[in-house]
Parts: structure tokens; C-alpha cells; sequence
């Protein structure tokens, strides 16, 4: 009796699911948004992001951009360098904080919001995708006259936010309550300070603790007096003349071992529009680079 001539069946079976593999993996690239890859480290991100560089952009051509207040400083920056390499365009920025800027562009409202948090599976569904722009710190802060000018303790830190320790002598200082100064429930530096601080609690409430009414640094710096604590971008602190930056652990916030680090991130709806390419594209080159390198380094 003769054998059939051809492959044997174990050998067509794995060469049709191999075919088939191949098949779903173009498939999938093809229908997958491109995804920012990001280097590590401590200093600036050098961000890698699927957006060509625009060598030319449409006279008229406005991109709208909102969301944290962390990120006034790169957007100011981006917005004049942008508009001056490409006459005739515009950059509208107004901030508000990153979940009011994650829902104006989940609507439509806008087209990129600066966020200082990560992006939830409930964002994502929605169709958002970050593109992580710069690594940055949140300092923790006190007014410049308050009595207690030593460091703490990221346990201690987290103590006081959740209202466990509410006098400056269980830290060291002197006898005076401690008033936590807290930013809106909205505020991204909120959220990211509460993953980062406080130990998988919440922040406490009532007492000496005061929430800010909008998310911005200036009002949380008045509020501070002499016993507030509070939380902020560290860019934004670094060079008030009336608050004073406490290390943490041992180390202040240019040092490697602070602890409370976090990515600040732009934020588009897929698929993005030509606006949005646009700025994005300029954000990632090499002059984007550059104008948000020198904003991290002018605290």
C-alpha cells in the first residue's frame, strides 16, 4: 500500500496557524493606536511617540489645549515656539485641572489636555492616549516664617495628610496644630500625590485640613501662613521666596532618592486630527525637547 504524497498533517496544521498568526498581527497593527515609548530615568524624558515632525502647517490651523495647572509652564512655551516656527497658526491654552481637561476632550471641547496623573481604564476606553512628556516631582511644602525647619519622613508625610499626626511637636517642632492645605479632588497633583504619599489611604478632612477651592499653586502658597503644610509641582515652588521646601527621607526634590515622582503627559482622543499631529509632532522634535528642558530647568 503507497502513502499519499505531501506534508504530513502535523506540519499543514502548524503552517496554517503560523499564516494565521501573521494575518492577526498586521491586522492588529494596523488597527492599534500608536503607543508612546518612553525611556527611563530621572532626568527629562527623551519621548519617542509616532508623530512626524511637521516640516509645514496650514495657515489657520488652531489646536486647543487645557488641563492641569502643572503643566502652564511647558504649554506657555510650546505655544510660543510653535507659533513662531509656523506663521499664521495658533495655540489656545487655558488651564483648568487634568479630569476637567480629560472630559473636554473625551467631548471634543478641546483637542490635547495636559494631565499629572495617569490614565485610567475608564480614560482609555473612552479612546484617550498620553503621550508622557517630562518626568517631574511634587515638593511638600511650609511658609517661609513656619517654626519647624527640619525634614520628615515619607511615614510621617503621610500621617499628617491623613490626619493621624496633627501637631508640629509630634514631628519635632513646637506645640502648634498642623494645617494641611489640600487641592481640589479634581486636580491631578492631588490624585498623583494621594498614589504616591499617602500609602494607599485617603486625606484627611475636617479638623485644621483646608481644600482649596481651584487648582492652582499661588492660593495654596498664600494659605500656607505659619503651620500650613501643602503639596505642589516642584517647578512651580522651587523658587518662591515665601515658602521653604522640605526634604523628605533625607533628600530634596533634585536628588535621586525623593520619593514623590510622578510623569506629566499630553493627552489626545484617537485618532487625532491634523491640530493635533501638528503640535504633537513639534512637542517631540528636538526644538519641542529643548523649550521643555529649559522650563524644567528655569525653577
Amino acid at each position: 500500500m503507497t502513502s499519499k504524497k505531501g506534508l504530513p498533517p502535523i506540519v499543514y496544521i502548524a503552517g496554517s496557524l503560523a499564516l494565521a498568526g501573521l494575518g492577526y498581527a498586521v491586522y492588529n497593527k494596523l488597527n492599534t493606536a500608536p503607543a508612546p515609548i518612553v525611556t527611563t530615568g530621572d532626568r527629562t524624558s527623551t519621548t519617542q511617540v509616532a508623530f512626524d515632525v511637521p516640516s509645514t502647517v496650514p495657515t489657520g490651523t488652531i489646536v486647543k489645549i487645557g488641563g492641569a495647572t502643572s503643566m502652564v509652564q511647558f504649554n506657555k512655551a510650546l505655544k510660543t515656539g510653535f507659533e513662531q516656527k509656523f506663521p499664521g497658526v495658533q495655540a489656545l491654552t487655558l488651564a483648568s485641572s487634568s479630569n476637567r481637561g480629560l472630559a473636554d476632550v473625551a467631548a471634543g471641547t478641546i483637542d490635547i489636555t495636559g494631565v499629572s496623573r495617569e490614565l485610567t481604564a475608564a480614560d482609555k476606553d473612552r479612546g484617550l492616549v498620553a503621550v508622557p512628556i517630562i518626568k517631574d516631582k511634587i515638593a511638600i511644602v511650609v511658609g517661609k516664617n513656619n517654626a519647624f525647619t527640619s525634614g520628615l519622613t515619607s511615614a510621617q508625610v503621610a500621617k499628617i495628610f491623613t490626619g493621624e499626626i496633627k501637631n508640629w511637636s509630634e514631628v519635632g517642632g513646637k506645640s502648634l496644630p498642623i494645617r494641611p492645605i489640600l487641592r481640589p479632588i479634581d486636580s491631578g497633583t492631588h490624585q498623583s500625590f494621594q498614589d504616591l504619599g499617602l500609602q494607599e489611604k485617603n486625606f484627611g478632612s475636617g479638623g485644621n485640613f483646608k481644600v482649596l477651592e481651584r487648582d492652582a499653586t499661588t492660593p495654596l502658597l498664600q494659605a500656607l501662613g505659619n503651620d500650613g503644610i501643602g503639596y505642589a509641582t516642584y517647578a512651580q515652588v522651587a523658587n518662591q521666596s515665601t515658602v521653604r521646601v522640605m526634604a523628605i527621607d533625607g533628600a530634596t526634590p533634585e536628588l535621586s532618592g525623593y520619593p514623590y515622582r510622578r510623569t506629566l503627559a499630553y493627552v489626545y482622543k484617537h485618532p487625532p486630527n491634523d491640530a493635533v499631529k501638528a503640535f504633537l509632532g513639534f512637542t517631540t522634535s528636538r526644538e519641542g525637547k529643548e523649550l521643555i528642558s529649559q522650563q524644567s530647568q528655569n525653577k
